[in-house]
């Protein structure tokens, strides 16, 4: 082969892959190889959400989680093995998590429509958008073709995921660290407007911080004791706990911030004329929101040959 057809093999090579990595995600990926799997998808959700609402923020924390860890490949959904232990036991993970038996529903439908077909890393990028709509929120188009992760990582997940305890700065940081601003930030955490979390998660706010509504703090001491029932529940967002709108905003602005990393986006800091904008205006939260969620649905997703489609989301095949 001479020199100059080395040169345009290569040249073509490289255009080839070029188009393969941009082309990664699509909206309209199963549109020929399993049309039915958004309305199906959304069918469970629906019910889901309809019989118990705090699932839709579980569903939309499965999906955050996923993508905070390896990126969004599922790895979140994986049991222990003997080769690896899995990100469900780290420290943001356990005894908090939830939702598994919804996807796994979601996953035995789509498998008997087209078996192999529909990734489960897909399935939680589309559950999470569902569930936001369910409870009233925006809509966004989910970009897909991801596939699954044949391994997971504990480590990454205690090092990787924001903490209910962290500081402005560390959120700030964690996030960066994924590629978000922290407008976007302040956007994603706008997720706590659904949702409950266990009395251990924010018992240290409530009875040892200064920068927190009185009766606020008193009504929730009423369900959380300083010592015992640390699974005991509260709403995130005391005012519409089970509608994503922007109240979530006006709580923090009122100092009834649940956990301390709520109210450290509006603490005297950077982010307090982002949280009085949202506050302010829902149609801005809500655009930013789906803007900041599809950005963290391309988190390093696995496509092409890496990864596998798992025939059931707990394990590898």
């Amino acid at each position: 082969m001479s020199i100059h057809k080395l040169v345009q093999y290569f040249l073509l090579l490289f255009l080839f892959i070029g188009t393969i990595v941009s082309a990664q995600l699509s909206s309209d990926f199963y549109s020929t190889t399993c049309p039915n799997v958004l309305s199906t998808i959304k069918t469970q959700v629906d019910s889901a959400v309809n019989n118990e609402p705090r699932m839709g923020a579980s569903l939309l924390r499965l999906h955050f989680h996923d993508c905070f860890v390896q990126g969004c490949d599922a790895s979140v959904l994986l049991d222990d093995t003997s080769n690896f232990t899995g990100e469900k036991t780290a420290g943001p993970n356990a005894n908090s998590i939830r939702g598994f038996e919804v996807i796994d529903t979601i996953k035995s439908q789509v498998e008997s429509l087209c078996p192999g077909v529909v990734s489960c890393a897909d399935i939680l990028a589309v559950a999470a958008r569902d569930s936001v709509v369910a409870l009233g929120g925006p809509s966004w188009t989910v970009q897909l073709g991801r596939r699954d992760s044949t391994t997971a990582s504990l480590s990454s997940a205690n090092s990787d995921l924001p903490g209910f305890s962290f500081d402005l700065s560390q959120l700030i940081t964690a996030f960066s660290n994924k590629g978000f601003t922290t407008q976007e930030m302040v956007a994603l955490s706008g997720a706590h407007t659904i949702g409950e979390a266990r009395c251990v998660t924010f018992r240290q706010r409530i009875y040892n911080e200064s920068n927190i509504d009185s009766s606020y703090a008193t009504s929730l001491q009423a369900n959380c004791p300083s010592v015992g029932d640390d699974s005991n529940l509260s709403p995130i967002d005391t005012t519409t706990p089970t509608t994503f709108d922007n109240a979530y905003f006006k709580n923090l602005q009122s100092q009834k911030g649940l956990f301390h990393s709520d109210q450290q986006l509006f603490n005297g800091g950077s982010t307090d004329s982002q949280v009085t904008s949202y506050g302010s205006d829902a149609q801005s939260f809500a655009t930013d929101f789906a803007n900041a969620m599809l950005k963290m649905g391309n988190l390093s997703p696995l496509t092409g040959t890496t990864g596998q489609i798992r025939t059931n989301c707990a394990k590898i095949n």
